[in-house]
């Protein structure tokens, strides 16, 4: 199975007027733009996903909506609650579980989360002394055998929001 792990894009700020919690920030218009030149650049790769899963959060569903509008994947579109923030890494992967008979499955969701899972997945334990700075709009897609996972993944790349964004043209 390919884990693909893409953090949201830019988002307004927390402070924001009219943003009342942080589960409202949704992205800016900046950060739309950007998403979408990321997103033409993974079509330009021929990359495509069985499932996109997405955190409930404003900012995270639009990324995804985004992704899933560009790739003309729209019914592959599905929020889970275990995307959110302040969730732990042992609940996401068992959440996952469910996902198992895909083959490319595609997380948009918040660091710290995404770093500590794909840490979790590369090295095989929660303690890793290795991060991966997902940054926003970032990707990376990391092999794994199952879900849960038996052993440690493989990083099969890492794609950097401006390297996605110049794919994208």
């Amino acid at each position: 199975m390919n884990l693909y792990l893409m953090r949201h894009g830019i988002a307004v700020t927390a402070d924001q007027p009219g943003v009342e919690s942080d589960g409202e920030r949704a992205l800016t218009p900046k950060g739309i733009k950007r998403m979408r030149r990321a997103v033409r650049g993974l079509r330009r790769l021929g990359i495509s996903f069985d499932a996109i899963l997405t955190s409930p959060l404003v900012r995270a569903r639009q990324t995804a909506e985004i992704v899933a509008d560009t790739l003309g994947l729209a019914d592959h579109l599905d929020e889970i609650p275990e995307l959110t923030p302040e969730n732990s890494v042992d609940r996401l992967v068992s959440g996952l579980t469910r996902f198992r008979d895909k083959k490319n499955l595609l997380l948009v969701g918040h660091n710290p989360l995404l770093t500590n899972v794909a840490s979790f997945l590369i090295a095989g334990k929660k303690d890793a002394k290795f991060q991966i700075d997902l940054k926003k709009g970032g990707l990376c897609c990391i092999e794994i055998d199952d879900l849960p996972p038996d052993s440690s993944g493989t990083l099969c790349w890492f794609l950097t929001p401006k390297q996605l964004r110049r794919l994208g043209g």
